[in-house]
C-alpha cells in the first residue's frame, strides 16, 4: 500500500480488521502549507470528518502537535508507517504539546468521538 498520496485528496478511513466505516472523509494533508494550518482557527469538524497530516519519515517529536489557535477539542490519533494506531488522545484547546508514546508518520485529526472507534494496535486504511 503505497503511503504517497496526493495532498488535499480525500479518503474513506476504515478498520481493516472489520472494514467498518470509521470516518466517511479524511483529508490527506501532506504540504508544508496544509501541516502548517491544520485545523488552527477552523470552526468543528463534521462527526465523520478528519485531517490525515503526513511528515516525512516517523517519529515522536516530529509528529508531535500543538492545540494553539484551537476553538475545540480533538481526538489525536499516531499511525505508522504501516497505518497502524501507535498513540491516541484527547487534545484540547491552547495546550501546547501532543505526543504519542512511539514513532509515528501520520497525525490523524477529528472529533472527539473518533477516540470511542480506535485504540492502540488497530491498523486502518484510506480508501
Amino acid at each position: 500500500m503505497s503511503t504517497q498520496r496526493p495532498n488535499g485528496a480525500w479518503y474513506v478511513m476504515r478498520s481493516a480488521e472489520t472494514g467498518a466505516v470509521l470516518l466517511k472523509r479524511v483529508r490527506w494533508c501532506s504540504s508544508f502549507w496544509c501541516r502548517f494550518r491544520g485545523l488552527q482557527l477552523r470552526a468543528p469538524l463534521p462527526p465523520d470528518e478528519g485531517l490525515l497530516i503526513a511528515f516525512g519519515g516517523a517519529s515522536i517529536a516530529g509528529s508531535s502537535i500543538h492545540m494553539f489557535f484551537m476553538r475545540f477539542a480533538i481526538a489525536a490519533v499516531w499511525l505508522d508507517g504501516e497505518f497502524r494506531v501507535v498513540g491516541a488522545a484527547l487534545a484540547k484547546p491552547w495546550r501546547p504539546y501532543y505526543a504519542a508514546g512511539a514513532p509515528a508518520q501520520y497525525v490523524l485529526e477529528a472529533m472527539p468521538a473518533l477516540l470511542e472507534r480506535v485504540k492502540v494496535g488497530d491498523r486502518v486504511v484510506f480508501e
